[in-house]
């Protein structure tokens, strides 16, 4: 049990919190959803309040789930089971310890099943097992994506294997939703432990908790007792949960709406982009349709653009050259606008999603669901920095393979639900080191490539500041990939180049002129699709009319995408790459995949 786990009764106006014990108005502690102001402890809630706390006003209607037998095994312990039961429900008003009901969040449709820890420690037998497998029966029916709210012990011990068996029960459920194509989201709150934490739980598309909220297989007493082993500080808390991977985010109760609502958008169906901006972004504050930021980009910044009159030019000859250790430089200036920019000043929503499910994050890798001018997409991008302390944290936008194997998630819930993937790409390349071959770097790597060429979506790739190595191909292998004007593209540094065949730091130039790392080279070798134009000065010297720039070809290019047709994606996507360098587009004068003459 938690320490903090119920607040206490002062008298009808006034409580203390659980965890701080400052006394709280009981009107205000009920409007802030029950969320100490002081500490922000969350305070559990009733199945019925979390209902009335997720649901739009009026919208929930109650879903019932069909019987199962009452104390299949005539059980009696201390107390004789169906005493248990009946007390429970005289305490709760509840049949079980699920709860099932249809309604809306922010406007979207949706099925949610909600575990009330006060019946039986939310514990889950027959009936219980019956009920979320009944919530997921009424998502197939309508097609509507399933939140499951947790709070349980464990399996029932009461129902012995019957309860076992749940696990199975629910969990095959949970497949037919993949099957079907539907979104899952999992909120855990404290406590979620045992049968259902290896089931239905921790299936979901994305698992998001509240802050505190614990969650694991055994519990600290079935570890003491079995191991007599004691846990230490915050272990299992949703923090920790979050730092190894295991879940995608802690978020607090007020914002649960909101969060749900973006994911919600993205598994229940979202409307046609409107033409013009990419989206007037709550996210960033910053206005697309023109000044950005306090810069404006005119006519000018978009000379020698495309023939749709976007920033995105496909004719290598109406890019300047420019001298490569100016390229290099601009490439890696930590002005650069970031992806953490970039979907600010995008985004009409963004919910991050975090770690690989296997014991680890990757801080160099950010992905999440994005909502880019009423369409959504999923987003994976590296993440650099611009000060020296974000640089160290984010591994300098090197990945490691729970990076890779993050990305992996994503694309694979973007087949699902049927979303274009965007990935934004700047890394020196994969994190290198002993720890990265431990986990199998080339392997996740591998892996990537793979799932990416075989998504039956469309996917977009932008190398927006450098393109190193294993670790950038890992992202581009798209049905079209970008690249910004001063950004590079390489199968190896400059530097690591010169070190190896001209076995001389003072090289770097030389190599990368032979390497032809720069923009303008890679789209005459068809390497890259278009080349979009940044300001004058460069990216670094207007970050905000950069990201304005970029984000008109991105909307360009996905509203080509997405009117594609599907069932020819993957055929397309390999054959682009089969082509690239190909010997017979070379005799011919011309370039795979460009349909440009070359020189």
């Amino acid at each position: 049990m938690s320490t903090a786990e119920v607040s206490v009764d002062i008298d009808q106006d006034w409580t203390a919190c659980g965890q701080c014990g400052v006394l709280l108005y009981r009107k205000r502690f009920a409007r802030l959803a029950h969320v100490c102001p002081e500490c922000g402890w969350h305070q559990r809630l009733t199945a019925p309040e979390r209902l009335d706390h997720l649901l739009d006003p009026r919208s929930g209607r109650a879903v019932e789930p069909g019987p199962t037998a009452v104390d299949p095994l005539a059980f009696h312990d201390r107390v004789p089971y169906r005493q248990r039961l009946a007390a429970a429900r005289a305490e709760t008003g509840l049949d079980d310890a699920v709860l099932v009901a249809r309604g809306t969040i922010a406007g979207r449709p949706v099925v949610v099943a909600v575990l009330d820890f006060r019946f039986l420690g939310g514990s889950v037998g027959t009936a219980a097992g019956e009920a979320v497998v009944t919530a997921v029966d009424t998502a197939l029916a309508h097609r509507l994506p399933l939140v499951l709210v947790t709070a349980s012990g464990g399996a029932r011990m009461q129902e012995g294997a019957l309860s076992l068996v749940q696990l199975a029960k629910t969990s095959n459920a949970m497949a037919a939703m993949d099957e079907a194509g539907l979104l899952t989201v999992t909120l855990v709150t404290d406590p979620t432990f045992g049968g259902v934490a290896a089931s239905f739980a921790t299936l979901s598309d994305v698992i998001i908790a509240e802050p505190g909220a614990r969650m694991g297989f055994a519990g600290p007493r079935v570890i003491r007792q079995t191991i007599a082993e004691e846990l230490p500080e915050g272990f299992q808390t949703a923090e920790f949960l979050l730092e190894h991977g295991l879940v995608d985010d802690v978020v607090p109760r007020g914002e649960l709406p909101q969060v749900l609502g973006v994911l919600l958008a993205a598994g229940s169906g979202h409307p046609a982009p409107e033409p013009g901006s990419i989206g007037d972004s709550s996210v960033g504050g910053a206005d697309l349709s023109g000044s950005v930021g306090g810069s404006t980009v005119g006519e000018a910044d978009l000379a020698g653009a495309g023939p749709a009159g976007g920033p995105t030019v496909t004719d290598p000859d109406l890019l300047a050259p420019r001298p490569v250790e100016e390229v290099l430089r601009w490439a890696r200036d930590t002005a650069r606008p970031t992806v953490g920019d970039h979907l600010a000043n995008w985004c009409d929503g963004f919910v991050a999603l975090r770690g690989d499910r296997a014991g680890a994050d990757c801080p160099a890798l950010v992905v999440g669901v994005a909502l880019l001018g009423g369409r959504a997409v999923v987003v994976i991008g590296h993440r650099k920095g611009h000060s020296t302390d974000e640089l160290v944290r984010n591994n300098f936008g090197m990945a490691s393979p729970a990076g890779y194997r993050k990305a992996v998630r994503l694309m694979r819930l973007a087949a699902k639900l049927g979303l274009p993937v965007l990935t934004l790409v700047d890394t020196p390349g994969a994190h290198p080191g002993p720890d990265a071959e431990r986990h199998g770097q080339a392997h996740a790597i591998a892996e990537c490539l793979r799932v990416v060429g075989g998504l039956p979506v469309p996917v977009l790739s932008v190398i927006t500041g450098e393109g190193g190595s294993g670790g950038a191909i890992a992202l581009a292998a798209a049905d079209r990939v970008l690249m910004s004007e001063h950004a590079i593209y390489s199968v190896i540094s400059p530097e690591g180049c010169a070190a190896i065949l001209w076995r001389t730091s003072t090289a770097t130039a030389e190599a990368a002129t032979a390497l032809r790392v720069d923009a303008r080279s890679l789209l005459r070798l068809g390497v890259v699709d278009g080349v979009v134009r940044e300001p004058a000065g460069g990216a670094h010297t207007d970050p905000a009319g950069a990201s304005r720039l970029l984000g008109e070809a991105v909307r360009h290019a996905l509203d080509e995408l997405c009117a594609l047709d599907r069932d020819r994606l993957v055929a397309g996507r390999r054959a682009r790459f089969r082509d690239l360098g190909g010997i017979s587009a070379f005799d011919h004068g011309r370039l795979p995949g460009t349909g440009r003459t070359g020189e």
